[in-house]
Parts: structure tokens; C-alpha cells; sequence
């Protein structure tokens, strides 16, 4: 950390001492107990790092303990602030609740019914709440406030709102204040740092008008997170952005293992996909691997004690609700590639992330190429519910093997050198999960020409 948390820093949830974990959208320091909760909940929900064994870009840090020491906690628990609630019976956990379902229930509450937080007065259109409170948030990111912009975003307005007078994003007005920390805010939020204002320049272009060099490095950063991150897992390193190489694409250990038919065909299926197709599947692979590395960090902080329990480990990525019930079962499937298939659709999607790219910039297409790049943190998008099927996959649910045994084992394989051979190869799993996007996409261009049908 870049500083040593002081004693009287509490668990916001339980205001147990010495918190060892983030929850970095929530802007919250967390214990054990109820961080093991947070990573049941997904990304969607909390976004948890270690504090120390974890690493950090600097301002990312900064930006979580200047929201924690603002009590930004105040947010999320506004109305038990209230000493009326004291007299209804609503309280907050305490160190020593039991974890579930006492703390369970009441982080569940907190973060994904988000009953605590003040509410505003019902608008018939509550497009219009957004709307206004997205400019608010537009006007308050070019100061330092912090927790005011955080109390907007809990409340609905969009980081990524596109101010039609103003013409440019709450991220241009922030880079061309020089305000790194909103601009780290934002970006946990979705904010896009390739997205173009009314005159085509981009928040990375603001930054550097402006001198603000460490701002502009750090948005460039946030650009290929996703890509970065990915390569990170596999390799260790991160590209040279400075320099202008944006990618790292690792080789397999040994390449003879990865010309199999089948191999051959999901890497050929995965090229045929659409942007829009290609950019979620990449994005819930960065899911995946944040889900094994936490995983990682979680069994090598932990004591061992009664904390390690099953109900602590996160065994597959948790169920999405704006997700349809097809990307979710593809998502939990995931957790079963193992190391040497897993590093494979890795190395795939960062290949083809790159041939993206530079096919975009060479044809002067208008679709963005940082669509394909985007943070994994601007995952907010609805998308459409197929209520005819089960949120979990019962495949993935059942699972018969020691899933917290194969995520310790996959978790400690960061270098591909290591033995990458735990386990048959079972390429089909791969092509499962293209397929069944594949199939959704197909679906939704049948609906499409159904639609113009009933237009003509």
C-alpha cells in the first residue's frame, strides 16, 4: 500500500479490526470474513483486492483509501445512519456474527439490494433522473470530491454519459482537469478512456494537452487492462505502452500440443465471431482469470483455520443477472478448462485482439477499436433475460471433482513453463462455449429479419 492502513481503519461491514482486502467500486475496506462474501457476490457487484498482496497501480489505491477515509461507506449504509433505524431492529453486522448467514444477509442487503442507500423522490420517467444525475456527475468530476461523484453513480448516473451540449464525456472533463482520481473512479465504473468527444479527441488526448503526463499514461493503461491483464496471467509481463507495444501474445511451452483438429477449428470459430461476440467472451475470460488469481491469494493469505471452508471458496464465476442464462452457463464452464486449455483460449483471444485491431486501424472502420480493449470494468450493458432457462448451469453446479483443490493447483501455474499437463485435453469444453455465443448471436440475427419482416 503506499501507506501503512492505521489501526482505527475498520471492516465497513462488520467494523472488525484490521481489514485486509478492497472492494475497489464500493470505495470500502473489508476483513476475511465478509470479503469472502464480496467475491461470492461477483465483479458485477464488488470488485475485491488485497491490500498488500495484490498488485496495485498506485493511483488506483489512492483512489479506494481516499473514498474510505471520506466515508464513502456512508453511501451504502445511508438510512442506518438514521438513529430511527436503531429502533426498528435494523442494524449492521458485528465482528462476531456468524458469517452466514448473519453477515451474508446483511452484505447481500447492503451491496446488491443497495436497501440502505438514500433514495430519491419517484419520477415518472426515470430516464430523466438518470439523465440529471449523469450531468451532475458530468460537472462534479472536474473537482476533487470524490464521494460526491461515487454518491452519483450509486444513484444511476452513467460514467460513460455523453453530455449533448457540453459534447464529450464526464472522463474528457476530468483528464482536462488533471483529476486522476476521478478519472480512476469512472473507469471502475465503465468509463471508456477511447471514447471520442464532438471534436474527436479522447480523454488520453485531453491529459496530454493539458501536461498531465502520469493521467494520461495511466488512461492508455486502462485502455488495454483487459488485453494486459490476460498476458500478465500467463507470462508475467505487461507490454511497453510507452514504447508503443500494446500487446503480448505468450507462446505455449510446447506448440505441438495446440495443432489438433479441433484446436484448429475453435481457434478458426473464434476469429469468425463478431466484435460485439469476440468482446464478451474476452471479457468473461478476464473474469476467470481474476477469479483464479483472487482465488490464488485468497488460500495463500488465509490461516487454514475453520475460514477455509467451502462456503469460502468461489468455485465458478458467480451468475451475472444482466447476463442472458446462455453467457452465464458458458461463463461457469470456465472454471473447468484446465491449465493447459485454459492458457490456450488465453493465448487465442489475445492473438485475435490484436489481429482485430490492426485490421480496424488499417480499414478505417468506425467501430472502436477500444471496444474490443475496454476494461473489464464496463460490463454494465443490460442484456435480455431467456427465462425458459436455469440462471445456474447444473453442469458446472454438480461438478463432482475437488473444485477448490483444481483452482489452488491452476492458480500457482502463472508461467507456462510449468507443468501444464494436469489433466486430458478436452478442446470440445472450448468449442462448447463458442458455440453456444455463436448460437445467441444467431438467434438475435433471426429476430432481427423476423422484426423487418413484420415492419414491411
Amino acid at each position: 500500500m503506499s501507506k501503512r492502513l492505521r489501526s482505527s481503519e475498520v471492516c465497513a461491514d462488520c467494523s472488525g479490526p484490521d481489514p485486509s482486502w478492497a472492494s475497489v467500486n464500493r470505495g470500502t475496506f473489508l476483513c476475511d470474513e465478509c470479503c469472502s462474501v464480496h467475491r461470492s457476490l461477483g465483479r458485477h457487484i464488488s470488485q475485491v483486492r488485497h491490500l498488500k498482496h495484490t498488485p496495485w497501480p498506485p493511483t488506483l489505491l489512492q483512489m479506494v483509501e481516499t473514498l474510505y477515509n471520506n466515508g464513502a461507506n456512508s453511501i451504502w449504509e445511508h438510512s442506518l445512519l438514521d438513529p430511527a433505524s436503531i429502533m426498528s431492529g435494523r442494524r449492521k453486522a458485528n465482528p462476531q456474527d456468524k458469517v452466514h448467514p448473519n453477515k451474508a444477509e446483511f452484505i447481500r442487503a447492503k451491496y446488491q439490494m443497495l436497501a440502505f442507500v438514500h433514495r430519491l423522490p419517484c419520477r415518472d420517467d426515470d430516464s430523466v433522473t438518470a439523465k440529471d444525475l449523469s450531468k451532475q456527475l458530468h460537472s462534479s468530476v472536474r473537482t476533487g470530491n470524490l464521494e460526491t461523484c461515487l454518491r452519483l453513480l450509486s444513484l444511476g448516473a452513467q460514467a460513460n454519459f455523453f453530455h449533448p451540449e457540453k459534447g464529450n464525456t464526464p472522463l474528457h472533463v476530468a483528464s482536462k482537469a488533471g483529476q486522476i482520481l476521478q478519472a480512476e473512479l469512472l473507469a471502475v465504473y465503465g468509463a471508456d478512456p477511447g471514447t471520442q468527444d464532438s471534436s474527436g479527441k479522447t480523454p488520453v488526448d485531453y491529459a496530454r494537452q493539458g501536461g498531465h503526463h502520469e493521467l494520461a499514461e495511466r488512461l492508455v493503461e486502462i485502455q488495454y487492462e483487459l488485453t494486459d491483464r490476460l498476458a500478465f496471467y500467463l507470462c508475467g509481463r505487461k507490454p511497453d505502452h510507452k514504447n508503443g507495444q500494446h500487446f503480448i501474445i505468450p507462446q505455449m511451452a510446447d506448440s505441438s500440443l495446440d495443432l489438433s483438429e479441433l484446436a484448429k477449428a475453435a481457434k478458426k470459430k473464434l476469429q469468425s465471431l463478431s466484435n460485439h461476440l469476440f468482446e464478451e467472451l474476452a471479457m468473461d475470460v478476464y473474469d476467470e482469470v481474476d477469479r483464479r488469481e483472487t482465488d490464488a491469494v485468497w488460500l495463500a493469505t488465509q490461516n487454514h483455520s475453520a475460514l477455509v471452508t467451502e462456503t469460502t471458496v468461489v468455485p465458478f464465476l458467480p451468475v451475472n443477472p444482466e447476463y442472458s442464462s446462455t453467457r452465464n452457463q458458458g461463463r461457469q464452464k470456465l472454471a473447468r478448462f484446465n491449465a493447459h486449455e485454459f492458457a490456450t483460449l488465453v493465448i487465442d483471444i489475445l492473438s485475435d485482439a490484436k489481429r482485430r485491431q490492426q485490421g480496424s486501424s488499417l480499414s478505417g472502420s468506425k467501430d472502436n477499436v477500444e471496444l474490443i480493449l475496454k476494461t473489464i470494468n464496463n460490463q454494465h450493458s443490460v442484456e435480455s433475460q431467456d427465462n425458459d432457462q436455469p440462471d445456474y448451469d447444473s453442469v458446472a453446479s454438480d461438478e463432482d471433482t475437488d473444485l477448490e483443490t483444481t483452482a489452488s493447483k491452476t492458480n500457482r501455474q502463472k508461467s507456462l513453463d510449468s507443468d501444464l499437463s494436469d489433466g486430458p485435453v478436452t478442446v470440445q469444453e472450448f468449442m462448447e462455449v463458442k458455440n453456444a455465443l455463436v448460437a445467441s448471436e444467431a438467434k438475435i440475427q433471426q429476430l432481427m429479419k423476423l422484426l423487418g419482416k413484420d415492419a414491411n
